[in-house]
């Protein structure tokens, strides 16, 4: 059984196939009108959309097949005990998710490194329980940019070698990578201490920047949301 999976962000469509739990094909488009394309060509069965650019009706008016749409009341394969589960963003119950579907079991921590820097578990018991919500690298440069008189935007394409800056440019840069660094290290340790059989996995934007700071405890997997969307579908469907 092939599902076509779809999560529409504010500036990109990522899609993928999926047979199973198997990743056969992702494709990402800048446009909808090349992801119709591309749809057209590929043959599925079902099909689940994540959006947050159109809502349900709209996408019904824009896409010209039957498709299931994520939304608070979609069943999930796991329990979700989040406090307050309206105001949850699917992305991140569905990272937590992929990652729980990748693992088969919990507990197990989802981190997403992109715009925020969000920490989701899933326990033992696989309930969905949150988690944690900071500053991601982009957002910490702007921020002191944006709060003070005199500090620039630095750049941050490249991690510093080097933990000591000997110039305003390179101490904002290193304080905004290592900042980062050091926080996911000690959120690793405090998740681990309180469930010690966890396995963690990062994805988002920057993930492969940080793919060493703990190899025999995390797994790399840029596209864990489309996995946990898969998974949403397999559990409705079946």
């Amino acid at each position: 059984m092939t599902n076509l999976i779809i999560d529409i962000g504010n500036t990109r469509i990522k899609s993928a196939l999926f047979e199973g739990g198997k990743l056969m094909e992702e494709e990402v488009f800048d446009l909808l009108e090349n992801a119709l394309i591309y749809w057209d060509s590929v043959s599925f069965v079902h099909c689940l959309i994540s959006s947050v650019r159109w809502n349900q009706v709209e996408l019904q008016q824009l896409i010209p097949f039957q498709f299931s749409f994520l939304s608070p009341e979609t069943k999930l394969p796991i329990t979700n005990a989040y406090g307050t589960p309206a105001s949850l963003g699917l992305d991140r119950i569905a990272g937590a998710i992929g990652a729980w579907a990748m693992r088969g079991k919990g507990p197990v921590l989802a981190i997403d490194l992109g715009t925020c820097i969000t920490f989701d578990l899933i326990d033992e018991r696989n309930s969905y329980l949150g988690g944690a919500i900071s500053p991601g690298l982009g957002m910490r440069a702007r921020a002191m940019k944006d709060q003070t008189a005199r500090l620039p935007l630095v750049d941050l394409k490249y991690k510093p070698s080097e933990l000591i800056g000997d110039n305003t440019i390179s101490c904002m840069q290193i304080g905004v990578w290592y900042g980062v660094e050091f926080e996911i290290r000690g959120q690793i340790e405090a998740y681990t201490k309180k469930f010690p059989e966890i396995e963690v996995f990062v994805s988002g934007g920057d993930a492969q920047s940080f793919d060493s700071l703990a190899k025999d405890l995390i797994f790399v997997v840029p596209n864990l949301v489309l996995y946990g969307l898969n998974s949403i579908l397999n559990h409705n469907v079946e």
